[in-house]
């Protein structure tokens, strides 16, 4: 991809890497949160102070939901616009 510079030590040295392709948003970071989810899928989540417990795979998908027809206020809360 490019060159980037990584500053290290208290910002005393510097060196140059080759850009990678990030995965840390949209839709390759959720087919590696997908990826890394089935490969713990037998793994326990202890919540509730260590009171309970569940299989990670047993737990359901998050959707987005819709912001069609919602308001978003604008000039320190005087105005608002409904969103399409």
């Amino acid at each position: 991809m490019g060159k980037i510079t990584k500053v290290g030590g208290r910002g005393t040295s510097r060196r140059t890497a080759d850009s990678e392709d990030e995965n840390w948003s949209g839709e390759k970071f959720k087919e590696y949160q997908k990826n890394l989810k089935e490969k713990a899928k037998d793994e326990y989540v202890v919540s509730g102070r260590g009171t309970g417990k569940r299989k990670l795979g047993d737990t359901p998908e998050t959707t987005k939901p819709s912001t069609k027809g919602r308001y978003v206020s604008s000039g320190r809360g005087t105005g608002r616009r409904k969103l399409e």
